[in-house]
């Protein structure tokens, strides 16, 4: 049985970057349960805030503390980019890839493959150069890698945001059904539709602080701040 985790707990962290301050100082608690939405506006943090918790950004001030050494923590996370990174192999390779860095067999890695690309609905493209996928079936891939590793959670930059209606709605079938399962999910949107539809507690972020946080049906229905309820109304928030 793996040791879970959770919780994450950030205290007065702050990311800088070449001298200017991206985020923070940022207090935050995180369990080991749902969906959590982070959303804003363009340059709000949402992204930098992602990489602290996953480890990419080490704060200049401040602590990220799991309940496990950062190491093993480490191993039982994964991050899908926006854009994600595609190798010169095929969607089957690609996808095991992620198993074989860990040790297993390349044989064992492409059985599991094969496997996780059935479950995220790309059976069809198994032999398929990982190159010439759609930009939903990219998305799909990155996951299937993502999850392949059984993270405890599982961190998503605006995954959706340059696929159309079929695809992202596919994409948060996959993503319902991996919350269902047991892995934490915390996931940057500007979609607020999608946020609605996915969160089950929400992180606002502005001017590169968590400026308002809560369970997501009171904070779309009755946000407490002007900021946060200009920004649900549609309206520039600086």
């Amino acid at each position: 049985m793996v040791a879970t985790i959770f919780p994450l707990r950030i205290t007065k962290a702050c990311v800088k970057r070449r001298g200017v301050q991206l985020i923070g100082p940022v207090d935050l608690d995180l369990g080991e349960n749902g969906l959590t939405i982070v959303m804003g506006p363009n340059g709000s943090g949402k992204t930098s805030l992602l990489r602290l918790m996953h480890g990419l950004e080490r704060p200049a001030t401040g602590t990220v503390h799991w309940a496990t050494p950062d190491t093993d923590a480490r191993m039982h996370q994964a991050y899908v980019f926006q854009t994600p990174t595609m190798m010169r192999r095929s969607v089957t390779d690609c996808i095991a890839y992620a198993l074989t860095v860990m040790g297993v067999s390349r044989a064992d890695a492409r059985r599991g493959a094969q496997d996780y690309a059935k479950r995220v609905g790309l059976g069809h493209v198994l032999d398929r150069p990982a190159m010439v996928l759609s930009g939903g079936e990219k998305q799909k891939l990155a996951l299937a890698r993502a999850l392949i590793r059984q993270p405890q959670i599982l961190f998503l930059d605006e995954p959706c945001a340059n696929l159309d209606g079929r695809a992202t709605r596919d994409i948060e079938t996959i993503l319902n059904e991996v919350r269902a399962q047991g892995t934490r999910i915390v996931m940057a949107t500007h979609d607020i539709g999608q946020a609605q539809r996915l969160a089950d507690d929400v992180l606002f972020m502005l001017n590169g602080v968590v400026h308002e946080q809560g369970a997501a049906v009171p904070f779309f229905a009755t946000p407490q701040t002007a900021e946060a309820k200009a920004f649900l109304g549609g309206q520039i928030v600086e």
